[in-house]
């Protein structure tokens, strides 16, 4: 009994981490807005960015939700008498030996975790800190369900070979029913599911340090373009980088498009409308593209910014210096009245249309919140 209630009580605890860890997947993925979550400590352990590598992924459906599978289905093992006697759920008296399933489920779960621990560490060079206790959970769960005493590993894992060919003689009919739903639930997510195309689409560009379509001067697109994209975004925003990328290639490939920015800096400093800080130092970023435009170089220096990231003005003008610009010049406009005249008359603009975060685009009139995947935005422009 105090083995079958210790085991309940971790596996709980590992539903409960993985109710976090989705949380977690779904903020760091979905929404641009979110702050960072409370694993999010430095750069190496950052849960939000391991959430947001493919690593974090496997046949199109996140690793937290095969968490969610594996600790359900060791609690219905737990509780596999009493479920066993229910109506209709006949098929479940083939389980006969339930610790030695849960023994191995345990002791390979955590082997995969030593592997994913390896591939956070040397590949995606952050770690989860809520990963690596789910990892010593199932170490934990496995340990504790082996009986040492009478077999060890080796009795689990000959108990569970032999209950499983036994109990698909028993029952074939559910387990081909299961094996069907299951292989098109997986054809499903791996193909189609929103966490897969969506995530295949969008990470090509979220880890592109540097922007290979970029354009020199103050027009992204065709001036004369038939479509016009009106951009709201904001420097320190890490999810512009990469929808900034995406906007170069979309005009690149398709030459009637206009992309046309506008500042929306979500920093208390230049931003009133805002309740709390979110991107401090925004509005600077945002004074040097305006003086960049008053040279003729904006898209310039909004791919340098969010390539090199300046962290103060220094940063900055050596950056305006490398693109060509009239230091003197540039160093008075990021300072002058008109400047942040100006910066504030795009934040009230966008405010008055609506905006309410970055990136913001507007096609034909209509407004779409949020970075989309590449594919997404480009049904947004092609006419038919």
């Amino acid at each position: 009994m105090k083995k079958n209630q210790i085991l309940n009580g971790l596996t709980i605890l590992g539903i409960l981490c993985c109710v976090e860890l989705a949380i977690v997947y779904y903020q760091a993925n979905y929404n641009p807005y979110s702050e960072p979550s409370f694993c999010n400590i430095n750069t190496f352990v950052d849960c939000d960015g391991v959430a947001q590598t493919s690593k974090a992924v496997f046949l199109g459906i996140p690793l937290t939700y095969w968490g969610f599978f594996l600790y359900f289905f060791i609690l219905m093992l737990l509780n596999i008498d009493k479920l066993k006697i229910l109506k209709g759920l006949w098929f479940l008296k083939v389980f006969k030996n339930p610790y030695s399933y849960i023994s191995v489920l345990g002791i390979i779960s955590f082997i995969i975790s030593v592997f994913l621990a390896f591939v956070s560490i040397f590949q995606i060079h952050k770690i989860c800190i809520l990963c690596f206790v789910t990892y010593f959970i199932n170490l934990a769960i496995g340990l504790i369900a082996t009986d040492f005493n009478n077999g060890g590993f080796k009795k689990s894992l000959k108990d569970s070979y032999y209950d499983f060919i036994s109990g698909v003689k028993e029952a074939t009919v559910p387990f081909l029913i299961a094996l069907m739903l299951g292989g098109i639930f997986l054809s499903y997510t791996t193909i189609e599911m929103p966490f897969a195309s969506r995530k295949q689409s969008i990470k090509h560009f979220m880890f592109m340090k540097n922007n290979p379509y970029k354009v020199s001067g103050n027009f992204l697109g065709n001036p004369t373009g038939e479509i016009r994209i009106e951009l709201y975004t904001d420097f320190a925003c890490p999810v512009c980088h990469s929808y900034n990328i995406m906007l170069h290639k979309l005009v690149k490939k398709h030459n009637n498009i206009l992309v046309i920015h506008h500042n929306f800096p979500l920093d208390t400093e230049c931003n009133k409308y805002l309740e709390k800080q979110m991107h401090k130092g925004a509005c600077r970023l945002a004074r040097y593209g305006i003086a960049a435009e008053n040279q003729g170089k904006y898209w310039d220096m909004a791919n340098a910014i969010f390539e090199k990231n300046p962290k103060n003005d220094e940063e900055g003008i050596e950056i305006a210096s490398k693109i060509g610009l009239d230091v003197g010049k540039f160093i008075a406009d990021i300072n002058s009245i008109e400047t942040n005249k100006r910066l504030q008359e795009e934040i009230d603009e966008a405010i008055n249309k609506g905006v309410d975060g970055t990136p913001t685009i507007i096609v034909d009139d209509r407004m779409y919140h949020g970075a989309k995947p590449y594919f997404e935005l480009e049904k947004l422009i092609i006419r038919k």
